[in-house]
């Protein structure tokens, strides 16, 4: 099962594409530039940056061809050649981003990252940076037929429901969940402090709830937690003890053992089960699921920022800097006027 491709035209992502290398496993488009955002002009904003990422089999191999193709689009690191940038590339969330790019008329940003870095964060949340962003609407530009990469995909879908029902309580509309759904790769990200809007969440899902439903509507008929009333617009879950166990038991690797690291203390050793049945009794439950992605995702958002120095430059970190503040600024005001 292929993650679903959003059915509006995508010849202009795919003109973007062009440029590239086309050994691509994965390549997707995705933000403010291709989805519409609460707070913008209607529709998508034809001013901001268009954002890509693409996954490669062999990252050595792609960054030496996007060498020769676009040797421009990358910092001083262009003088160490491909194997450095593949190193670099490997730190924090795995991904090496060139941003401020001009590109047929507009400017892009594009985020490169192996298909096994990419799967492991997808099935496991090592990261949750590129899970994060596969867990919201998304311009699918072309997929390969790795079916690994495919069932890794839906994976990570169905992990983001399983995280967002032990977060919300019995009862909730389809919205509470596409909120906590579009949430989870923000929570504990220190950009959501200086330099994101921080009603970047209500943003994303208010003007797209039907994108996320064609995400996530065939899980939640097929999920047998649920009780989902789609006409009303409504969801009912178990959040009896053995109801939480059992999506405690279903969530990724990395999540588990942050919550078991956050719940038993040094030297006890309890497994991993034990210590998930304990959290399932607890009435804080959703509060500790919630400070185990915090955990994830504040440590790969720190090092992947400061990586921008070097991936960038400082000029172009600055300026990208600098866009966000503005960003983060105009929300500010648009709240408080």
């Amino acid at each position: 099962m292929a993650l679903p491709v959003l059915s509006s035209s995508a010849v202009k992502f795919r003109r973007v594409l062009a440029h590239f290398p086309q050994e691509l496993s994965l390549a997707f488009a995705y933000g403010s530039g291709v989805f519409r955002q609460a707070g913008a002009s209607a529709g998508p904003g034809e001013n901001n940056m268009l954002d890509f990422v693409f996954a490669v089999d062999d990252s050595v191999t792609w960054h030496m061809m996007n060498l020769l193709k676009n040797r421009s689009h990358y910092s001083f690191l262009k003088v160490f050649g491909p194997k450095q940038i593949s190193t670099i590339q490997s730190y924090g969330a795995g991904i090496y981003y060139n941003t401020l790019v001009p590109c047929n008329g507009r400017m892009i940003k594009y985020g490169v990252i192996s298909t096994d870095t990419l799967i492991e964060d997808l099935l496991h949340w090592k990261t949750l940076y590129v899970a994060g962003r596969l867990q919201k609407p998304v311009k699918i530009l072309t997929q390969s037929e790795n079916s690994k990469l495919q069932a890794a995909l839906v994976s990570n879908l169905k992990s983001a429901v399983t995280a967002a029902f032990l977060m919300l309580p019995e009862s909730f509309s389809e919205e509470d969940l596409y909120m906590q759904i579009a949430g989870l790769s923000y929570s504990g990200d220190f950009r959501m402090v200086i330099g994101e809007d921080r009603s970047k969440v209500q943003n994303i899902v208010k003007p797209n709830v039907p994108h996320f439903q064609k995400l996530y509507s065939n899980i939640l008929q097929d999920c047998p937690q649920v009780v989902y009333k789609h006409h009303l617009g409504r969801l009912e879950i178990d959040k009896s003890p053995e109801g939480q166990f059992a999506q405690l038991m279903a969530l990724p690797r990395t999540l588990q053992q942050k919550i078991t690291s956050l719940v038993d203390p040094p030297g006890k050793n309890r497994d991993v089960e034990e210590i998930l049945l304990q959290v399932a009794h607890d009435p804080d439950c959703g509060f500790v699921v919630h400070q185990g992605i915090s955990g994830i995702v504040r440590s790969s958002s720190i090092v992947q920022s400061a990586k921008t120095i070097l991936t960038a430059g400082a000029k172009k970190s600055f300026t990208y800097s600098m866009k966000k503040l503005y960003k983060m600024t105009k929300g500010w005001l648009r709240k408080t006027s």
